[in-house]
């Protein structure tokens, strides 16, 4: 499991954490500022050099990498604004309402499917 820390770059977690995940083939969980990456089956190990190569491509795709540094320490990887910049365009809004699981992170647009995903939980 990693987590990749984006408090610097919030505008664009969405997109970077989906992209990210198709890179190294892994499973994104969404929290407030940082998205964690899980492997897809439990005895696989994610590559931390390909999660820092993927996060460097796509803020080099933006035109953003020169101003953001890619650190790595253990299991944690943060994406820090050099000069203090913060990517100013505005997060993409979804015009449906997402639900998400706060056991695991399972994420759904239909609040029926999610209300049962929660009672698994429970059983």
């Amino acid at each position: 499991m990693i987590i990749v820390d984006c408090k610097d770059v919030e505008p664009i977690l969405n997109e970077l954490a989906i992209y990210v995940s198709d890179q190294v083939a892994a499973v994104p969980a969404l929290k407030a500022h940082q998205f964690v990456l899980s492997p897809i089956e439990d005895d696989e190990e994610i590559n931390q050099v390909e999660v820092i190569t993927s996060i460097k491509e796509f803020l080099e795709s933006i035109g953003e990498k020169q101003n953001f540094a890619v650190i790595s320490n253990s299991n944690k990887i943060m994406i820090k604004s050099i000069l203090g910049k913060k990517i100013e365009r505005e997060a993409k809004k979804s015009t449906e309402q997402m639900f998400s699981c706060a056991h695991c992170g399972h994420v759904t647009r239909y609040e029926v499917e999610h209300n049962n995903h929660v009672k698994i939980h429970y059983l």
